[in-house]
């Protein structure tokens, strides 16, 4: 089976050696979204705003790959504070309809910045 990379423009991981997605098969890993902006930053403000970037970073990549957050079958969400789980079940209202994807929601000592307070990774079925 070949590996499709999943790219997007611009792409701030691309110094850290890592893709946006991989496909294989019809199955597509999405690597952590996080809150940033075009200039690979975290964006400013709360939680919900950094949210909102994280998913629409989210499905940014997914359209690269030539999906959408429909076809989503699962997400982990990592966050730096469980008290903030209220806010990730307004985020995934906000994103996703029924039905909705399989979810993992974990609280982590950090992200790769101290700034980021979420990060969200995806699997997505192609042709779904």
């Amino acid at each position: 089976m070949q590996l499709k990379q999943i790219v997007t423009e611009p792409d701030p991981y691309a110094p850290y050696l890592l893709s946006q997605g991989i496909q294989a098969g019809n199955l597509v890993f999405v690597s952590g979204q996080a809150g940033y902006g075009d200039d690979g930053k975290i964006v400013e403000g709360d939680f919900l705003t950094q949210g909102r970037r994280a998913f629409k970073n989210l499905e940014r990549a997914l359209k690269s790959g030539g999906l959408r957050l429909s076809d989503i079958a699962k997400v982990t969400i990592f966050v730096t504070d469980m008290q903030k789980f209220d806010d990730v079940v307004t985020l995934r209202r906000e994103f996703f309809s029924a039905p909705y994807p399989a979810d993992s929601i974990v609280e982590v000592n950090a992200l790769y910045t101290p700034q980021a307070m979420i990060e969200i990774e995806a699997i997505a079925v192609a042709n779904a």
